[in-house]
């Protein structure tokens, strides 16, 4: 009878566990949302890169790739809008990371003279590891809201004014940004040949989440990188998180899986140059595609002809 109960009681524990971890198919009051409870990918580890020595690498190209979400093979990086019980978009996993778990660093797109920035100069972090400092929580805000200033109504749906100044009163207002709104991501990543090995291999080394930027009438005026992320960091959150397979939802990999085996449709807007340009600064159009098209196939001749040498 006591072992009976020891096994009801583990049971128990062990249900109660797995709730916590996301995307298992737990809902938030404990009911299992399915048959099962999905263990291998919300406990998965993360595979280890190999370890790399500057005197192997005999070839190395950096780049940097977009991945449009409007693109049908990238759905699985757009969808769901809103968090399922058991899978969640790719920016909710970010948000996830950065908000309630707290294990990814966000860094500062642009530096301090308004130029873009990608080489993780300026993370944003607490001072002195408060996260409740109101600095620090006002740039959050920033990050991951639409803030707006909007005239407070009296109850006639008139304006108020202040009686002193007479200026108008206002209020701020807050507006979260959702996984629709994440139009693209920029990829950083670099190619090398390891002589050691004897391959070619790719590594990401950073990501950034891009939406439209909007003037104060709604209307869009370009595009905003939000942050860069720091990828090898970022891994031991989407090793956690399901991806959408067409095919088999017993058989789903994680986002790290996705990434390390490249399943998504992307173009490369920029490679190493001595001007530090893109490449729609120099071509426009179908140009720029081909352009982009051109280095893809340098990377592979380059692997190609190194068995010819």
């Amino acid at each position: 009878m006591k072992k009976i109960i020891t096994a009801i009681i583990a049971l128990t524990l062990g249900v109660t566990a797995n709730a916590q971890l996301p995307s298992s198919g737990m809902s938030e009051s404990g009911v299992l949302d399915g048959v099962y409870v999905q263990e291998h990918i919300p406990t998965k580890r993360v595979i280890q890169y190999t370890h790399l020595r500057e005197a192997d690498v005999i070839w190395a190209k950096r780049i940097w790739r977009t991945i449009d979400l409007r693109e049908k093979m990238n759905q699985t990086l757009y969808y769901p809008l809103e968090p399922l019980s058991d899978r969640r978009s790719l920016w909710d996993v970010i948000k996830y990371g950065i908000l309630t778990e707290g294990s990814i660093t966000p860094y500062e797109s642009m530096d301090m003279f308004g130029d873009p920035d990608d080489q993780f100069k300026s993370p944003i972090t607490p001072p002195n590891g408060n996260i409740d400092d109101p600095t620090y929580q006002k740039t959050l805000d920033e990050l991951f809201f639409d803030i707006t200033q909007e005239p407070l109504l009296d109850d006639n749906g008139d304006e108020i004014y202040d009686e002193l100044t007479g200026e108008r009163v206002d209020t701020t207002m807050k507006e979260k940004i959702g996984a629709d709104q994440i139009i693209k991501y920029y990829v950083k990543e670099d190619w090398f040949f390891d002589k050691q090995r004897s391959i070619q291999e790719r590594r990401i080394i950073g990501i950034a989440p891009v939406i439209y930027k909007k003037d104060a009438n709604g209307d869009i005026k370009g595009m905003k990188t939000m942050f860069w992320l720091y990828f090898p960091e970022c891994r031991y959150v989407f090793q956690n998180f399901f991806v959408y397979n067409r095919k088999n939802d017993a058989r789903r990999m994680s986002f790290d899986d996705l990434f390390w085996k490249q399943m998504y449709s992307s173009y490369i807007h920029k490679e190493t140059n001595v001007y530090d340009r893109q490449i729609n600064s120099t071509w426009d159009g179908i140009d720029a595609l081909l352009e982009s098209e051109k280095i893809k196939k340098d990377i592979f001749l380059m692997e190609h002809d190194l068995w010819h040498l």
